[in-house]
Parts: structure tokens; sequence; C-alpha cells
């Protein structure tokens, strides 16, 4: 039995392991059958980050695997997020990949972020084997980004997905009848574990902000996303803390963390970066911090469902306003975090937010990003929060009542006022 896995981040893996030793891939943890894990670096430059392989928490991984290759030394000097091969090459890069990796026969591919390259770029180069679907992060309960090619949903056969928002049904992939299955929350946290073990001595401090790379995605601009870096630790000194621990994403390097530093001093906080390279979840668990703030990364969730950290948001209501176009994958991560957890203000106080039926929203979000492709969850009756729904998406697909030409003469005069 040959399993063959791809990850490109250490949340990924971690949860890849988490499978693995839970007997959900490649014969559990019994060591039958060979497991092959292909990594890739997909930051802007690949070149200066570290590779999945080399952080330092990946050591505590590194056995669930009998070889590991690099998907970016395979096809430099092209970008993993760019490169696919051309219908016209398809058979010969297989039979090239195939030489390169030693595969025979594959009994399993197991693939994050399907719909996107390089993982579709994989599937479409294994081929004639199932394939298994692992989500990254909150993401699993949008819906699928892009449509797949038949050769490649048809052999999809489940979305395995940590249970981040419980009750909660992920959507993604559900147009295709993928069932869902949940990885168990001790096998992930055992996993974690193991990772915190191996982590580079921490700096303790009692408050933590997760960075993002909004700004490198075109969500905000970059002296947008230093700004709301800034707002966050600004609302952490109110709250009295004077360390704060500052996690970089892994795809966004240290820069976020140079502009930070001025405002840290003129705080008068002691600015702490961790290694990007370390997961979140070793610094959850080593420093128990007393607020985890963020936009919308994964990792608050992680925080508060996993270790009972208190949590708090910051900018969501910035983030939907400026997601575009309305199918941005990043819209249902964006609309949990802001309708699940506390949000944080300037003054450093945290409300929780309106109550809201969840599952009706993510829905609701989900039939007005893909409505082709999920004509099944057309919202009967629902009140549109602004929030969430843009009006003229709503009237895009009937759910709103399109403007008179006078109410959009008064629309255009009162913005033009």
């Amino acid at each position: 039995m040959t399993t063959v896995c791809y990850a490109s981040t250490l949340f990924g893996a971690m949860s890849l392991a988490a499978a693995i030793d839970a007997g959900h891939i490649g014969g559990g943890g019994s060591g039958d059958g060979r497991r092959v894990l292909i990594v890739s670096t997909n930051a802007a430059i690949p070149e200066i980050a570290v590779p999945l392989d080399r952080a330092p928490g990946f050591a505590a991984l590194r056995s669930r695997f009998d070889e590991i290759h690099s998907w970016n030394d395979l096809i430099a000097p092209l970008h993993p997020s760019d490169w696919k091969a051309r219908v016209i090459e398809v058979p010969m890069m297989e039979r090239l990949i195939r030489a390169h990796l030693g595969l025979g026969e594959v009994d399993e591919l197991v693939l994050e972020s399907i719909a996107v390259a390089p993982a579709r770029t994989i599937a479409g180069l294994v081929r004639d084997c199932p394939i298994t679907v692992y989500s990254d992060g909150l993401m699993s309960y949008g819906p699928t980004r892009d449509p797949l090619p038949a050769d490649i949903f048809r052999r999809i056969t489940r979305l395995l997905h940590l249970d981040l928002v419980p009750g909660l049904e992920p959507l993604l992939l559900s147009e295709y009848g993928v069932p869902a299955e949940v990885l168990p929350d001790a096998a992930f946290l055992s996993v974690v574990r193991e990772v915190t073990a191996t982590a580079p001595d921490m700096m303790d401090a009692r408050a933590m902000i997760l960075g993002q790379y909004l700004s490198a995605l075109d969500i905000v601009t970059p002296e947008e996303e230093a700004a709301l870096h800034e707002a966050m630790l600004r609302a952490l000194a109110a709250r009295g803390h004077e360390t704060v621990v500052f996690k970089p994403h892994p795809s966004a390097g240290r820069a976020h963390a140079r502009l930070l530093r001025p405002a840290a001093e003129r705080l008068g906080v002691r600015l702490v970066v961790a290694d990007e390279s370390t997961p979140a979840e070793a610094f959850f668990a080593a420093l128990r911090p007393e607020l985890v703030a963020g936009c919308f990364s994964t990792g608050l969730v992680t925080a508060q469902r996993y270790f009972s950290l208190p949590v708090a948001s910051y900018g969501t209501g910035l983030v939907l306003d400026r997601l575009a176009p309305y199918e941005n994958s990043n819209r249902v991560p964006v609309t949990l975090v802001d309708a699940l957890l506390p949000r944080l203000s300037d003054d450093g106080s945290a409300t929780a937010p309106p109550a809201v039926d969840l599952p009706a929203l993510v829905r609701a979000v989900g039939y007005c990003m893909q409505a082709e492709a999920y004509p099944e969850l057309r919202p009967s009756a629902m009140t549109f929060d602004p929030r969430y729904f843009k009006r003229k998406r709503l009237e895009t697909l009937g759910l709103a009542g399109r403007p008179t030409a006078l109410a959009r003469l008064r629309r255009k005069l009162g913005a033009t006022r």
C-alpha cells in the first residue's frame, strides 16, 4: 500500500499526522504500507521562506512518513501556486513525477486545498487512484472555490476535517456528494503536544497577536494591515499587557513585525516576535495566554476550541467590506469569526457579537458565493444583514428587488453629496 500525501503548512502536516495516528490515513500508525509526503512552500518568494520539512516543529512529525519530497525543488524555478502541466504534457509529466518519486501503484492521494495549485496540479498528475481531501482550517465550512474537472471530483471519496465549529457541517465539496469525516480532537491535541515539546524556547507573555497576510492577498493595503496590527497592540496595552507575542503568518515572513516594533516602543510594550515556522497551537499549549487577538485566523478558533483560551477578533468589518469578488474563498472564514467570537475594541474591551443562527448564515453566504453549485441552499425567508451580504449580490440573485430608476438616481445623488 502506497499513500501519497501533500502539505504546505505545519498546521496541515499536524492534521495529516493526527489522521494517520487515528487510523484515517494509510493504515494508521501501525507502520503498514509506504507513506510519501510531498511538501511545498507557497509564499510569494519561496526562496526566502523556511520550507515545511525544515521547520523546528516538523521533527516531531517526520516519523509518520517514509519519504519526503519537495515540490518546489521538483518544478524549480517555477512557483508552486502558478505552474500546471499543459494538457498535452500530462502523460509525460506523470511518468516523470512517478519515476522521480519512485511511485508504483498509488492506493490513496491525500491533498489539501484541492481547488487550487499545487494540490490540483498534483491530483491531475498522480491519477488512477482515490483522493482524500483534508481541510485547511475554517475554509472547509465555505463552498468549493472553483469547479473541479470530472477526472478529479469523481475520485474524491471523503473530506477529513477538524471539528472547529461543533454542529456546523462543511460545505466544501458537498456539491459533489463527498461525505465529511471528523478528525478526533484527542489525536490532534496529542500531535500538538509532540510539536510543542520540540519547539524553541518561548518568551513568557500573557497576550498574543496572530498575524496574517491580508495585503499579500490584496484584501487590504500594506498600510492598512500595519494599522490593524498596531490597533490590536494598542488595545492589548490598554488592557494592561506589558509584553505581547506577535506570531507572524508562515507565508508573511517578518515584515509585519518590523513595522510593528516602532508602535510597541511608542506604547511602552515589549514586543516578542515568535518564530513564524512554529505553529500557533504550540504557543497556545505552552504559554496559555490570557488573550489571543487576530483578524480572522483559524488560530483564533483553535485557541478557543482546543485550549479554552479567551480570544477576540479585530478588523473583520473592514475585511468583509473589502473582500472582492463576493465569491472570495476567505468570506466564510471571516463571517464565522465575526459572528462567533468577541470583538476587540480600541479601549481594550471585548464584546460578544449579536446572536445569530450560524448554520443558516453560513448556508446563505455559501449560496450567494456559489449559487449555481449550491441551489439547494437558497434561503427562502431571511433578513440579510448588510454586514455579510452585498446589496448588489442579492439583487443579482433575485433575493432583493432591484431599485427603480428614481431610487438609483437618489442613491447616486446621495453618494455625490
